[in-house]
């Protein structure tokens, strides 16, 4: 489905009516990616529209605008066959270790311009992405940390409302553990490294991982702690 079609006008009290039924139904069930998308999409428009105007500013964001690329299978299949220092091959390691397709993302339905809808379907697309750059895993505690980072990236509301949810579900241990390591190392990670959503992250999938990350200031994610 393309972005255009997927898209749902709503008035502003459909609005707040999505986005206080996405946040209730997200806190009963954290697994349901389509309330998690939808909250974050009828919360986040501030921040989009921030987002835009920053990669309208840069050229790689500005070719992204225009080019308008999609981190699907169709286009960004030919990363499973590039070499093994490589980011992009990082990446299809990431993804195929977890069984995982770039195909997986909800569409994305409640923003209001289809230019706001693109950003919002590249911020959730790359989201893997990072998580290859960053090293971070996918369980509670690497979703939640990269979860702070796209909140100082972007300052999307619902990150942080994905945070506090979270941690909520830590245990005494997890939660340990994320405050003293990871939750200040994905501030600062998400602070000093460049503007990711300005990133053509597809015109450097056959550059050397740890090269992209000197360039881009990416700090990878702490070591498990012992």
């Amino acid at each position: 489905m393309t972005i255009e079609r997927a898209r749902v006008p709503l008035s502003r009290w459909q609005q707040a009516a999505v986005a206080v039924g996405s946040a209730v139904g997200a806190l009963v069930n954290p697994r349901r990616a389509d309330l998690i998308a939808a909250l974050g999409e009828t919360t986040g428009k501030p921040a989009f529209e921030m987002v835009l105007e920053r990669m309208k500013k840069s050229p790689e964001g500005r070719a992204i605008l225009l080019e308008r690329p999609r981190v699907v299978s169709e286009q960004v299949g030919h990363a499973w066959d590039l070499p093994d220092n490589t980011f992009g091959a990082a990446y299809a390691k990431f993804m195929g270790s977890r069984n995982f397709s770039p195909d997986d993302r909800p569409p994305v339905r409640f923003m209001e311009t289809d230019e706001l809808a693109y950003v919002a379907t590249r911020a959730r697309e790359v989201h893997d992405l990072w998580h290859t750059l960053f090293g971070l895993p996918t369980n509670l505690i690497g979703e939640s940390a990269l979860k702070v980072i796209e909140f100082e990236q972007m300052y999307l509301p619902m990150c942080m409302l994905s945070v506090i949810g979270g941690t909520v579900r830590f245990n005494e241990k997890q939660r340990s553990m994320f405050f003293r390591h990871y939750f200040p190392w994905a501030v600062r990670a998400g602070r000093q490294c460049t503007d990711l959503m300005c990133v053509y992250y597809e015109r450097h999938f056959d550059e050397d991982l740890e090269q992209v990350r000197r360039q881009w200031g990416i700090i990878p994610a702490p070591q498990h702690p012992k």
